[in-house]
């Protein structure tokens, strides 16, 4: 069965949580907290969402924004994560 869609409704500010496999540590140094953040701001931009605010701990991330068009998160997360596993 496929998963469902997820929910994003356009100007509604959501929490979004991002866990590293199995919990395992994401970031193993302060390079790549730094490109993890910088990666972040360019494809909020690209996808049209709003970041208020983010934590990023060792082995995950939280953060708070608004997408302002349809599924706008997903997309920004769904790169983010492609780009930095490189």
């Amino acid at each position: 069965m496929a998963r469902l869609a997820r929910v994003c409704p356009i100007g509604i500010p959501q929490h979004i949580t991002q866990r590293g496999n199995n919990r395992q540590v994401c970031f193993a140094s302060e390079q790549d907290f730094a490109a993890y953040v910088n990666w972040l701001k360019d494809y909020a931009k690209k996808y049209q969402v709003e970041i208020h605010a983010w934590v990023l701990m060792t082995n995950h991330v939280h953060l708070l924004c608004t997408p302002r068009i349809d599924n706008a998160v997903s997309r920004m997360m769904q790169s983010l994560g492609r780009h930095y596993v490189r």
